[in-house]
This record gives structure tokens, sequence and C-alpha cells, in this order.
């Protein structure tokens, strides 16, 4: 009995573990399956601005706590559509709000996946992650800030596996929340400034050529200045590591 009893236990504790992770799942699907986010898209943007733009004017509030629960959805389900959303806080919220509730809300959906990975995945999935986690793992033990704020500023691995690989090496929340929240700065509002400038864009009709805007000096200097900043202490320590081997 007392071996049933725990049998069953295990059980309902293993479905507990992954619980958080197969609901995200499950409501990826479905955004996914339904089409909702392409409404997410330039053409979409284009149909209904006009209807967009009374709404946030008539309730301005109510319009960003709207915007900042979208897309920290948009995050926490690893749904196309955060770097448009992005824009949008740019195009309705100007350069200054819009980055800070882009940047918060950022923050806050990707804390939401990494702490449900942090409840479902352990070394029982480290051995079956891709060659992309294994990668990463050098990084992390090494300097896990340092580390995660460079795959932050300089994206060189998708948004969601960097959310999800921390949790697999054993990053604190803590760390996590504040890498992220720094990281994203310099590319939200490089974003953020790309989308001030789409009501022009509306107005003449045209297309946002959205990778030009974001190669201008004013928006890539500061991101490659942080990016060094960030491999300051990994380089430090190869160096120190390399001094001490000869």
């Amino acid at each position: 009995m007392d071996t049933k009893a725990d049998d069953s236990r295990r059980r309902v504790r293993g479905v507990n573990r992954f619980a958080p992770l197969i609901v995200i799942a499950v409501a990826a699907a479905a955004v996914v399956a339904s089409g909702l986010y392409k409404q997410l898209s330039l053409a979409a943007l284009k149909e209904h601005y006009a209807g967009l733009s009374l709404f946030v004017e008539a309730h301005y509030l109510a319009a960003l706590a709207l915007f900042a629960l979208v897309y920290i959805a948009v995050t926490a389900l690893s749904v196309p559509g955060a770097t448009f959303m992005s824009m949008l806080g740019g195009l309705f919220f100007g350069i200054w709000i819009g980055a800070l509730v882009v940047v918060v809300a950022a923050t806050t959906g990707a804390a939401i996946i990494f702490s449900a990975a942090r409840t479902a995945l352990g070394d029982s999935l480290r051995n079956r992650a891709g060659t992309a986690i294994g990668k990463m793992e050098a990084g992390f033990r090494e300097n896990a800030f340092s580390y995660l704020l460079l795959l932050r500023l300089i994206p060189l691995f998708p948004f969601f596996l960097v959310n999800i690989a921390p949790a697999m090496f054993g990053v604190s929340l803590r760390t996590f929340v504040a890498a992220t929240f720094i990281g994203i700065i310099p590319g939200a509002f490089a974003i953020v400034s790309v989308g001030n400038g789409l009501d022009t864009v509306l107005a003449t009709g045209g297309d946002a050529e959205l990778s030009g805007m974001l190669l201008k000096p004013e928006i890539v200097t500061p991101i490659i200045a942080l990016s060094l900043l960030a491999l300051a202490p990994i380089i430090y320590k190869a160096a120190r590591k390399t001094k001490g081997a000869t």
C-alpha cells in the first residue's frame, strides 16, 4: 500500500512539475492555430490605425495597461510579434514611455517562461537538449550575469531559447531578471524609436524598412558599446586563465 501511495505521489509531483510548461505550450499552440498573431503586422496596423489611435487618445492608461498585458503574453507564450509590439509601443506611447513599458513587459514575460522552465527542466533534459543549449553552458558556468547580458545585447540565439536555457544551468531568478532587464534596453529603444516614426510611414502609405532604420549609427553604437562592456568580465577571466597557464 505504501509503495502504491508513494508511486501515486511521485506521479502527481511529476505532473505538477511540468504543468506550468504544458499550460504555456498549449496556450501558445492555441494562439498560433487561431492565427491571432497575424494581426501583429503592418497590414493589419494600416487597417486599424485610426481606430487604435482614437482608443489610445480616449483611454490612455487603459490602452497602456492592455498593451503591457498583450506584450507579456506574447513574450511568455513565445509567439511571433514581439518586435512589432515594440514598434507599436513607440507609435502609440512615444519613445520613453513606450520603451519603459516594453522593457518591463518583456522582462516579465521572459521571467514567466524562465520560471516555468525551471520548474519543468532539469538535469534529465540537459543531455537531450540541442547543440545550441550545449554551446551556452560554458558561458553560464563562467559568468552567468555577463553571459546572459551579452546574449540579450547581441541576439546570437532566439529569444525563447535564451529564456529557457538559463533555467537548465541553475541561474537564479534575480540574475535572470537583472541581466534581461538591462540587456534588452538598447534593443528596445532602437525598435521603439523605429516605431515612433511609423506614423509618417502610415500617412504616406509606404512600407517600413526596419532593417535599414536599425542600422543607423545612433542606434547601433550604444548596442556595440554595451556589448563590449558585457564581454569585459569574460575576456578578463579568459586572460587570467591564459596567464596562469603560461
